[in-house]
């Protein structure tokens, strides 16, 4: 039976990718360094931005002494993006009031730091459907690791066979994966939906 569902936040509860994307190339731009798009989308995509800027230090020998100047900029130019762009979606409102209701177990685990999961939690009127809020400021290795989903599943107090992670890039699917949980692959925000979610708990619970 499930208990629990556990979400993946940007490209899955927020429509953010682009933003994440606009303001580390912010960032980086001040020093002459940039992403390219492709290599946001195969290379870099969920992966936390200090990960990003030590891998840019491999390929691309980025400074580390600029690490930490870099990740406050894009830390502050993607609030201001969270501030003038997210907003609620009801169909996402409507899934975890269902879900709530249903007596499921609600948990967002990210990628992103603490402050920029609750601010977008709190602005998409997502909050207070959560029984718990993860962020890569509460684990040791970001995902792929699956350590934020196993540490997810232990302060919700739900065995992997009963917890549904929602998930949509290839580090988060791993690290799904690696948690032994069930999983469902979307592939953007329109597709985590109540009809959707409650399809994958059916399989899941073999119905």
């Amino acid at each position: 039976m499930i208990e629990a569902v556990v979400f993946d936040m940007d490209g899955v509860l927020i429509d953010a990718k682009e933003w994440h994307y606009e303001s580390l190339n912010k960032a980086l731009a001040l020093f002459g360094f940039e992403i390219s798009r492709y290599d946001h989308l195969t290379v870099f995509d969920g992966l936390p931005t200090s990960r990003k800027l030590e891998m840019l230090s491999v390929m691309s020998n980025l400074p580390r002494d600029l690490h930490p100047f870099i990740n406050k900029m894009k830390q502050a130019y993607t609030m201001d993006m969270v501030y003038e762009r997210c907003r609620p979606r009801f169909v996402h409102e409507y899934a975890l009031s269902r879900l709530k209701a249903q007596g499921h177990k609600l948990a967002v685990a990210s990628n992103s730091i603490f402050p920029t999961v609750k601010t977008m939690m709190e602005k998409a009127d997502l909050s207070g459907y959560l029984d718990l809020m993860l962020s890569a400021d509460d684990v040791t290795q970001p995902k792929p690791s699956p350590e934020i989903y196993v540490t997810a599943m232990a302060r919700l107090g739900v065995r992997p066979e009963n917890c549904l992670i929602v998930e949509d890039n290839e580090n988060g699917i791993r690290a799904a994966r690696a948690s032994g949980a069930h999983l469902l692959i979307v592939g953007d925000v329109s597709e985590v939906n109540f009809e959707n979610i409650q399809a994958a708990i059916r399989r899941a619970e073999g119905a």
